[in-house]
């Protein structure tokens, strides 16, 4: 018997250490989890993702950009949830590029639930996928909605360095973000298909302050003068609503030759790339795209078709979450998202 257990713990922690060695796996798919648990694992997600949107709908927007911010950097896996450790200080999340990244609360509670119903299963990084959908179906009303391919392992490297070198920045013009969405295999009708994004969320005024003297042919003036202005203009580094819809009502009157959007406040839709075409945007990155005719023309097709758009972006959604860790990088499945299991 003595010997029947030593054995036992022999394979236990052998098991144990083959899942935080293993490589990489091949491409998730769809059902990945179908009869892995006594429990629906993506219905778990949902459930979490909705109670915490219902609390507080800017979440939404928050995960689909965690998503965004995971999978650019070393692909989808999970490396953007690692907290700093004496080991390695500086992660990704540390990085200026993710200032504001938010969310990381949900991703908890999700991994807490997942555990208590289907422990050492389920990985951090297809929970961050899972999430970023459910999130996109919330804020859109359902409008968008897609299968996504799950399997993936958690990374067990993160560094704020990769996320500097990975990430678009908001300043870039269009020959750099063709060129930055290039490198992970998007076309330049992908990159304004996820910039669309930007109808959600918030951002520092560190990140789009360059825009406060953006000429006229670049920004609506009175939008930078009376708007974006007067928020960023008290000190320090507050947010802002990406999307002018969701900004101070008093301003927005004032803009005359603007209708705004009629869906509601923090509406995942099309509203972007109306506001793009009439220079209400924040990030110099985003009006950049209306400056090129490989990215204008996508610009005028989803401001004029809104279900084109929803189902576009739930194609380039599954394709950014196909994005995989470098070859041979080990992986696991985490027992908690914010650390790796050594």
């Amino acid at each position: 018997m003595k010997v029947s257990a030593v054995v036992l713990v022999l394979v236990a922690f052998q098991a144990a250490a083959a899942v935080v060695h293993a490589t990489a796996p091949g491409t998730p798919t769809v059902g990945y989890y179908n009869g892995k648990c006594n429990c629906s694992v993506e219905g778990i997600v949902r459930d979490t993702v909705k109670a915490a949107l219902d609390a507080d709908i800017t979440k939404g927007a928050a995960l689909v950009r965690l998503f965004f911010h995971d999978c650019f950097v070393r692909g989808c896996d999970g490396s953007v949830l690692l907290d700093p450790t004496n080991a390695n200080p500086y992660p990704e999340k540390t990085s200026g590029a993710n200032i504001g990244l938010r969310g990381f609360d949900v991703i908890d509670t999700i991994k807490a639930n997942l555990e208590s119903a289907c422990p050492n299963t389920v990985s951090c990084a297809d929970i961050l996928a899972f999430a970023a959908r459910d999130a996109s179906r919330y804020l859109s009303n359902g409008g968008i909605d897609y299968a996504v391919p799950a399997g993936r392992l958690d990374g067990v490297v993160s560094s704020a360095t990769d996320a500097e070198n990975n990430l678009p920045g908001s300043t870039f013009d269009v020959s750099k973000l063709i060129a930055n969405f290039a490198a992970k295999g998007f076309t330049p009708e992908e990159l304004v298909i996820l910039s669309g994004a930007h109808s959600v969320g918030r951002a520092h005024c560190s990140s789009f302050r360059d825009r406060l003297s953006a000429p006229s042919g670049e920004i609506n003036p009175y939008f930078r003068d009376n708007v974006l202005a007067k928020d960023c203009g008290a000190g320090g580094d507050p947010t802002v609503e990406n999307n002018i819809r969701d900004q101070n009502a008093t301003a927005l009157g004032n803009l005359t030759s603007y209708t705004v959007p009629a869906s509601g406040g923090a509406s995942l839709d099309n509203s972007y790339y109306v506001n793009n075409l009439n220079n209400l945007v924040l990030f110099h990155s985003d009006w950049a795209i209306v400056g090129s005719n490989a990215t204008l023309r996508h610009v005028h097709e989803y401001a004029d078709n809104g279900t084109l758009w929803n189902l576009d972006f739930a194609d380039a959604l599954v394709k950014l979450g196909k994005l995989s860790m470098p070859p041979g990088s080990a992986g696991e499945i985490r027992k908690t998202c914010r650390a790796t299991n050594y």
